[in-house]
């Protein structure tokens, strides 16, 4: 028996895949992101504006875009020492990141928040105080400040970001675990204790963002919003290949010697550690949020 003519087109729930694929993909975040650890290997910067904000083509969001089909294409705007705040106000002159955030997004993926709790200049004083000091852990409780206040400001972004783009899922990636969960050694100046009080921090930075993304997807579930946010753990994602192993997935200290100066490559990902990042978010990508996802498509009708 065929179906009367004229039935009305019906809705059918997306799939986490076809949800992300369904608009355009929009690369956002911090160094962790743009590529800052493979920036200096590029030939050729990533669009307009990447040379100050050390945009890579070795960053995991060029390998997203390669691995799936972004039915509105793909923009990538992650902007090396970019804070929750500059992502809604801007750096270097160029528009704000969330300005490139429109109702076709469709995923939109992000790390952010190691900025504003300081965790650049937090390694630097580590690895510059004197051997014997204690100058390194002592930072402990301006940290432990800096990071209760992301909370807040983790919000508004994530507010924002769907404001703009009500239907897109929000993939928001955390930071890796930078030493051994048991360093042996000391690196870079950097005792073992140091190492544990680093990973630490590390620690309590991703916990923090995810409780903020992981409440926030709450909300839009619990009043039957389509689109998600979703929060990438990565603290163990490079186990085994942290600093002071022998095949490292994040550079190690690396010092500039005409003037001397270090170099903003250090302590971020290696090539292997972005396309690991690339691993775990296309792994995300096809999971899902963990919920059905009330993202729908109408059939044609007969």
């Amino acid at each position: 028996m065929t179906a009367p003519a004229g039935r009305l087109p019906e809705r059918v729930r997306l799939t986490p895949v076809q949800a992300a694929q369904s608009g355009a993909y929009v690369g956002l975040g911090d160094s962790y992101s743009s590529g800052e650890g493979v920036y200096d290997q590029d030939i050729e910067p990533v669009n307009d504006g990447a040379d100050r904000c050390h945009r890579a083509s070795g960053s995991y969001v060029p390998v997203i875009a390669e691995t799936y089909r972004f039915a509105g294409g793909t923009a990538f705007y992650a902007c090396s020492g970019a804070t929750t705040g500059q992502l809604l106000t801007g750096q270097w002159g160029h528009p704000p990141q969330i300005s490139r955030v429109g109702p076709e997004a469709s995923l939109i993926t992000l790390s952010i928040g190691g900025n504003d709790a300081g965790f650049s200049k937090v390694l630097t004083a580590c690895i510059a105080k004197l051997p014997w000091s204690s100058a390194c852990v002592d930072q402990d409780a301006a940290v432990e400040h800096r990071i209760g206040q992301l909370r807040a400001d983790m919000l508004k972004v994530l507010r924002e970001l769907r404001g703009r783009a009500p239907e897109a899922r929000i993939v928001v990636l955390g930071y890796p675990r930078p030493f051994p969960q048991e360093p042996v050694a000391s690196v870079d100046n950097l005792s073992a204790d140091d190492q544990r009080w680093i990973n630490g921090v590390a620690r309590r930075l991703n916990d923090t963002v995810g409780s903020v993304v992981r409440d926030f997807d709450r909300a839009i579930a619990a009043f039957g919003g389509p689109g998600s946010a979703e929060y990438v753990d990565a603290y163990e994602a490079f186990t085994g290949h942290e600093v002071g192993r022998q095949q490292p997935f994040l550079n190690g200290l690396a010092l500039d010697m005409d003037p001397i100066n270090v170099n903003a490559r250090s302590y971020h990902p290696t090539g292997e550690g972005y396309r690991r990042f690339a691993e775990l978010i296309n792994e995300q990508i096809a999971a899902g949020p963990g919920r059905p996802l009330n993202n729908y498509r109408l059939t044609a009708s007969p």
